[in-house]
């Protein structure tokens, strides 16, 4: 049996790097196979995420060009579709002459995803986003989330979700995501949530079976998605204040909407920082944090409140907590975030203490590492170590993605 895998906004590989993974763990060297890839970063004359995605994967079957140019119907066939897509106003206009058909936003990739799926009716999409669609827009909290199930739904897919922190299930770094697995018609896993959103949703569905929950709310909620996606948009979850009534896990069959707050369940070994950390000596010296640096480091991991002034005039006082200095190595990482790379000072950079009693930043190997990808993973000729921070804090933790495929094999989703 051969999985075919389409992967969108392919960045570095993540997706790619999981399937591998699984198929390893499966001991099926060619289950899943990616057929076709794109990456492609708009504004930016030499594409190097792409130029890592190659030398690793090579060239056949990847695209480098605009995804709103490409033909979904001449993209090889494929089983499942996945991608990490970012998080966009979804709205969709109401039709002049209200004849059917969506008209979203142009250059919001979400539309691109609807297109193909719409286009190739794959049994299974996997997507990955960040926590805060859940509550998006502020405006009008859960809107965005809310016109993308109703138009999965509507193309004949039940959904699931959860935001997963990946050092919840023992991974070595904290970051929290949003997967969302759309489940074709047909399929085990649309059978799966028919038969019981609420069973899927706890124990049953592809996410729930592969990073068991327990329920935090006494009670589910359920609520419908009532009618067209252009009335969603004007109309979903009006009002200043309101929270997003999507909790954190969720499924959502035939536009009816069943979400509960839930809590990770796990028992194994939780992977720290410190257990990817090279040896000191073979660190280079432009990571150390000399002396007379340290006291701006410390400056910005610590409390503080700052008097700013609005447009309007009006001041208020910003306050920040402080942050461990330097950071824990017998805990998982702090969510790696793009601007990781760089000697400038700052908050949200990872700071360690070495053994010698010096502080050092982390280097790519260990950034790579922290998200599950092989040691220099991200080195090119060309490639700053800036440039592959930047790649790491855009990319998932590739053992999500190794677990949900094992699982869908295991357990027969497809």
């Amino acid at each position: 049996m051969t999985i075919k895998v389409a992967e969108l906004f392919a960045g570095i590989g993540g997706f790619h790097v999981g399937f591998n993974a699984a198929n390893k763990k499966l001991k099926q060297p060619d289950l899943f196979q990616v057929v076709w890839s794109n990456q492609w970063e708009p504004g930016e004359k030499a594409q190097h995420a792409s130029r890592v995605y190659v030398h690793h994967f090579g060239p056949e079957g990847h695209s480098n060009e605009d995804i709103s140019t490409v033909d979904p119907l001449k993209v090889p066939k494929f089983d499942i579709l996945v991608g990490g897509f970012p998080c966009q106003d979804y709205s969709v206009a109401k039709p002049l002459n209200k004849a059917n058909g969506l008209e979203g936003k142009k250059g919001v990739l979400w539309w691109d995803i609807h297109r193909f799926i719409e286009a190739q009716k794959p049994k299974m999409a996997i997507l990955e986003n960040v926590d805060r669609l859940l509550g998006s827009p502020g405006s009008q909290r859960g809107r965005d989330f809310a016109i993308m199930l109703a138009t999965l739904n509507d193309l004949g897919y039940a959904v699931e979700w959860r935001i997963i922190n990946a050092a919840e299930y023992g991974f070595s770094q904290r970051r929290r995501r949003i997967f969302i697995v759309a489940h074709k018609k047909g399929t085990e896993g649309y059978r799966t949530i028919k038969a019981s959103p609420l069973n899927a949703l706890h124990s049953d569905g592809l996410i729930a079976t592969a990073f068991p929950v327990l329920p935090e709310t006494l009670l589910p909620s359920t609520f419908d998605l009532e009618g067209e996606v252009w009335e969603i948009t004007e109309t979903f979850n009006q009002g200043a204040g309101k929270r997003s009534p999507f909790l954190n896990a969720g499924v959502c069959i035939g536009r009816v909407v069943t979400t509960q707050k839930t809590v990770p369940v796990f028992k194994g070994k939780i992977k720290t920082l410190g257990s990817v950390l090279i040896d000191e000596a073979d660190v280079p010296d432009e990571y150390f944090i000399t002396a007379e640096e340290l006291k701006a480091w410390k400056q910005h991991k610590g409390a503080k409140k700052i008097l700013r002034t609005k447009k309007n005039g009006i001041q208020y006082e910003y306050a920040e907590g402080s942050m461990s200095f330097p950071d824990s190595v017998d805990k998982p990482s702090r969510t790696i975030i793009t601007s990781e790379g760089g000697r400038t000072p700052s908050r949200f950079k990872h700071v360690v203490e070495t053994p010698s009693g010096r502080f050092r930043r982390l280097v790519p190997v260990e950034l790579e590492q922290l998200s599950g990808f092989s040691k220099k993973h991200t080195e090119l000729p060309g490639l700053t170590d800036s440039r592959r921070a930047f790649f790491i804090g855009n990319a998932l933790v590739t053992g999500i993605v190794e677990k949900l495929a094992a699982t869908i094999v295991k357990e027969q989703f497809l």
